[in-house]
């Protein structure tokens, strides 16, 4: 029997299971004797501590396990403006990633939010209950706004996948591919197709990493970014406008693609976004990551007969797969084993390094520039790597040395494990 597709069997699963996550109690329950320890009278005692001494919550709740998977269902993998009811399968899956990945309980939340200020005040009201916060699937350019504003206002750890978390990961292929290729990052030339959250992050965590800004030529869909774009002003790709675009080059996509060692595409489904003649006019051993979904920019096959050496996508079905689950877990893992206050970029630095390092446990080919979901070293590494940083930037109220933070990730991610649902 022929097996049926992921889109095929996606309605029929859901249905089966009535969703992907739930709750599940993490005490013994032996006799409702053990009820009267975890409910009352017993837990009064828990409340009053932490009402004596609030920072008690850490320890005696799971909060320090908890986040919140956040949307406002305006821009949905792929799907758009599709409202938070449509974007809550979404959210359960990440949140399904979140627990089997990184063992970290995360709890999928959409909210019905006339505008950014309502969807903020949402998130800060509910900042007691978690110790973190993934935003996700907002439309831009409020996602910039939100985040930004809900980082400054908590003192949790507040993260935006569809920006940070694919910085981190395209950082890391990058990182890989240069390698491979024999070039350095502050040595390349960059085209950037698409300016939204994605690769408007990806920008700022590639000049982190060591990117010449005036090497970059960015391109969204009314042509290049220079300093003469007045209908920019106001917005995060002003500021990229500035400082890129050396010889402020216009035109279109062909125009920011030519002669460059690397191309990263963000934009809309393809194939035909970025034809093959644009990508023949790369430099020699070109790089090339098409990240729209469900669709490459480019279709590898295309890319690599036009001369690019190495094809990254977001599809799993081709080699060399950007995939942010790849980073989230781990670095959540990571910051929450630590009680980090914030996700920085130094940290989402520390993290793309040691997945671009992960993925040699493989062996680091063409064909294999990150690891791949399967390989269950990666998310405990990121862990680490991004405990680490936080205690280095002195953002940890959790201390802990290498190896403890491992057997802090390795604990919590085989209690995960230990809970998949057997297939019946």
């Amino acid at each position: 029997m022929t097996k049926p597709s992921p889109q095929d069997d996606a309605v029929t699963q859901h249905a089966r299971y009535r969703g992907k996550v739930q709750l599940a109690p993490k005490v013994p329950v032996r006799g409702l004797d053990d009820f009267a320890v975890w409910y009352t009278p017993g837990v009064a005692e828990a409340c009053r501590a932490i009402a004596a001494q609030p920072e008690q919550v850490w320890a005696l709740t799971n909060r320090g396990n908890t986040i919140a998977v956040i949307s406002d269902g305006t821009r949905v993998l792929g799907l758009g403006d599709i409202g938070p009811e449509a974007g809550l399968p979404v959210m359960e899956g990440k949140a399904l990633i979140f627990k089997h990945l990184g063992g970290v309980d995360a709890v999928p939340l959409v909210v019905r939010a006339a505008d950014p200020d309502t969807l903020i005040a949402t998130v800060k009201a509910l900042e007691p209950s978690f110790g973190g916060i993934n935003l996700e699937d907002i439309a831009q350019p409020q996602c910039f706004d939100v985040l930004a504003r809900l980082q400054a206002a908590l003192r949790i750890p507040v993260w935006h996948d569809d920006q940070q978390g694919t910085a981190t990961v395209v950082l890391a292929a990058v990182l890989n591919a240069l390698e491979l290729v024999g070039k350095r990052l502050d040595a390349v030339a960059i085209a950037m197709v698409g300016m939204g959250a994605a690769n408007v992050a990806n920008y700022r965590l590639l000049k982190a990493a060591g990117a010449r800004p005036s090497a970059v030529i960015a391109c969204d869909e009314r042509g290049t970014l220079h300093r003469g774009r007045a209908d920019l002003r106001g917005t995060p790709q002003w500021a990229i406008a500035q400082e890129t675009n050396a010889a402020q080059a216009q035109g279109g996509i062909a125009e920011a693609v030519a002669g460059a060692d690397v191309l990263i595409a963000f934009s809309r489904p393809g194939p035909d976004v970025i034809a093959p003649a644009d990508v023949a006019r790369m430099a020699a051993d070109a790089i090339v990551i098409a990240g729209a979904n469900p669709v490459p920019e480019i279709l590898p096959e295309a890319a690599h007969a036009a001369g690019a050496r190495i094809v990254g996508t977001g599809r799993s079905d081709f080699p060399n797969q950007v995939n942010n689950a790849l980073a989230f877990p781990g670095i959540f893992r990571g910051v929450l084993d630590v009680q980090a206050r914030a996700i920085t970029e130094g940290m989402a630095l520390a993290a793309a390094r040691e997945l671009a390092a992960c993925t040699h446990i493989r062996g680091l080919r063409d064909d294999h520039i990150l690891p791949t979901l399967d390989e269950p070293e990666v998310a405990t590494r990121v862990a680490v790597a991004t405990g680490m940083a936080a205690q280095e930037e002195g953002l940890a109220q959790r201390p802990g040395d290498a190896a403890a933070l491992r057997a802090r990730a390795e604990a919590a991610i085989e209690r995960a494990r230990g809970l998949a649902v057997s297939v019946d």
